[in-house]
């Protein structure tokens, strides 16, 4: 039997089956790098690192990328993601938390530019909320497991900032992606750790990571909006 409710093996799939990989391919969509909410401006603070010769080849960029996923900027979102998909969130008292944790004016507008964006292209909801809080909202209804959510959202995020190594540094294409695999027990980690968590889990201890991102705000010339 032929259409949309065949398997491979002719056996008839259930309603539910086909809507959860109809949402884990929803998911993999919207968390991709290449969706156009102009990810792509921003580097960070990542961009001044590499200006300073703080993150000059190929290691020092997997050890930035990790410690940024473990316990920098990345874990934190990681955290916000999953409380601002748990049933009755405050979205309003989230922002304002979530703002009180953004180092610098370069990552705030950052934020507000993504979920801007991003409000715009999966259907404009009742307000604007910065980036992760905007997915938590939008991903909160899909049936697919939380840790996924989370590791896809720091899988996107790695290879966002390898992207900015390639187009700014000598890091090939070949080597971001060697980056990208040799990252997924970080990855896959950070999900858990993340996942179901709240208030209490947050916290960040990537100085060097935040300084770039301050210093970036007063780059005389850069390429990148943060």
């Amino acid at each position: 039997m032929g259409g949309l409710w065949a398997t491979t093996t002719g056996r008839m799939a259930s309603p539910w089956r086909i809507m959860a990989d109809l949402d884990r391919l929803r998911l993999t969509q919207i968390l991709s790098p290449a969706f156009p909410i102009g990810s792509f401006a921003h580097s960070q603070g990542l961009e001044w690192a590499i200006a300073s010769g703080a993150v000059r080849d190929g290691a020092a960029m997997e050890d930035w990328v990790s410690a940024v996923i473990s316990r920098g900027s990345g874990f934190a979102d990681a955290v916000f993601l999953s409380m601002g998909r748990q049933a009755g969130a405050d979205f309003a008292a989230l922002a304002d938390l979530y703002l009180a944790y953004i180092p610098s004016s370069g990552r705030r507008l950052e934020a507000a530019e993504l979920g801007r964006g991003f409000n715009a292209l999966t259907g404009p909801a009742a307000e604007d909320l910065p980036y992760i809080l905007a997915v938590a909202r939008e991903t909160a209804p899909l049936r697919v497991p939380e840790v996924d959510v989370l590791g896809l959202y720091l899988q996107g995020l790695a290879a966002q900032l390898l992207s900015v190594a390639v187009r700014f540094m000598p890091l090939g294409q070949a080597e971001a992606q060697r980056i990208l695999a040799a990252l997924a027990p970080v990855i896959a980690d950070a999900a858990q750790r993340a996942s179901g968590a709240g208030e209490e889990a947050l916290f960040t201890f990537t100085p060097g990571a935040d300084i770039a991102a301050m210093a970036q705000d007063h780059m005389e010339t850069r390429i990148f909006r943060s």
